[in-house]
C-alpha cells in the first residue's frame, strides 16, 4: 500500500487537533505530513522481525509426554534409594526414572546429574527442564522436574513421604535454589 493510501485512510478516519484549526479537515501541510510521518512509523512497529532475540523454544512432543507422566506420579510413596512406582522414589530415583521412561539415561545421583548436564538461565528454563537445590548443606543436593509457572515435582522426603508439586515461589525452595539443567 502506497504512502498515499495511507494518508488518505488517517485523512478520512483519524481525528487529531490541529493547533491551527479544529481537525485533520484542515489543509495545513504541516499538519497533513505529520500524521502521514506517524503513521509510517506506527506501521513500521507492526512488522514483525525475522529473528526475535526473546524466542522461547516451545517443548517438543517427547516433554510432553515426559512432564505429563511425572505428573500422573504424584503421590507415589517417597523412598530413599528406590526409583521405581511400586517400591518408591527419592528425587534422583524419581527423575531419573521419569527420564528413562522416556528413553533417555540420565546418572542416578543429583549432583551427578547436576555436573553432566548444560546449565540453562532460570529465566530460559521450561517444562522437562531441572532444578536443583541445596537442601543438606551440600550443592545440588535435590533435583526435581520443572513443570510450569514457578512450579516442579519432586520426591522432596521422608517428612512429605510422597511426589508432590512445589512452587519456586515458596520461601523454602526459592532459598535454596541452585540452578537449572536440561537434559
Amino acid at each position: 500500500m502506497s504512502i498515499f493510501k495511507y494518508s488518505f485512510i488517517v485523512y478520512v478516519t483519524v481525528s487529531i487537533r490541529c493547533g491551527y484549526c479544529a481537525w485533520l479537515s484542515c489543509q495545513h501541510r504541516s499538519c497533513q505530513w505529520l500524521v502521514i510521518i506517524a503513521l509510517v512509523h506506527l506501521a513500521g512497529c507492526a512488522s514483525t522481525p525475522e529473528h526475535s532475540a526473546l524466542e522461547v523454544p516451545q517443548p517438543n512432543a517427547t516433554l510432553t509426554k515426559l512432564v505429563s507422566y511425572a505428573l500422573s506420579l504424584q503421590g507415589a510413596p517417597y523412598r530413599y534409594g528406590k526409583a521405581s512406582p511400586t517400591e518408591g522414589f527419592d528425587c534422583s530415583g524419581f527423575v531419573w526414572h521419569v527420564y528413562q521412561q522416556q528413553g533417555i539415561v540420565l546418572p542416578r545421583t543429583a549432583q551427578a546429574m547436576a555436573m553432566q548436564l548444560p546449565a540453562v538461565s532460570k529465566y530460559a528454563m521450561h517444562s522437562g527442564d531441572l532444578v536443583f537445590f541445596n537442601t543438606t548443606g551440600r550443592p545440588f543436593s535435590h533435583v526435581g522436574i520443572y513443570v510450569e509457572d514457578d512450579h516442579f515435582i519432586h520426591a522432596p522426603s521422608q517428612r512429605t513421604g510422597e511426589v508432590i508439586i512445589s512452587t519456586l515461589k515458596n520461601t523454602y525452595w526459592h532459598q535454596r535454589f541452585m540452578g537449572v539443567r536440561r537434559p
